[in-house]
């Protein structure tokens, strides 16, 4: 009886810890991001993922760095496990938005818009800058 109990503290301490560790590496990994420390913040936020896997934030911030080192397979993979892991997240939509745009993936991106206008809450007024660009790029393919 004694031993279980030991062993379920031993969890329980380092199941706390993982979560601390978790939220020390991504708000140290936020603050370098915001200095503009993109390698310093890709490893932490990194070191944020193995102790939380589920952590949508640190994926949509890896996604952010891979965009300004322009590795656009990255930034996709990222931006795509962050709405694996929050569905409702406007930042990552519109950042997926911005690269189908930019791939003229007209039918992504009408999909994304449609996503977005049944979840936004503070990129809402986005939805007609993204509807004007889809305008202009279909009219320019007509012509």
């Amino acid at each position: 009886m004694k031993l279980t109990i030991k062993i379920l503290a031993i969890f329980f301490f380092l199941f706390t810890t993982a979560i601390s560790a978790n939220d020390h590496y991504f708000s140290e990994a936020k603050e370098l991001f915001d200095k503009g420390k993109y390698k310093e913040s890709k490893f932490l936020l990194q070191r944020s993922i193995v102790f939380n896997p589920k952590h949508s934030k640190s994926y949509l911030y890896l996604a952010k760095i891979f965009n300004v080192e322009e590795n656009e397979s990255e930034e996709i993979k990222n931006l795509n496990s962050t709405l694996l892991l929050e569905p409702k997240n406007e930042e990552a939509t519109f950042l997926l938005i911005e690269i189908e745009l930019s791939r003229s993936n007209f039918s992504e991106v009408k999909q994304l818009r449609n996503n977005l206008k049944e979840i936004c809450l503070l990129l809402c007024e986005k939805i007609s800058s993204i509807n004007e660009r889809l305008d202009d790029i279909e009219a320019k393919n007509e012509s």
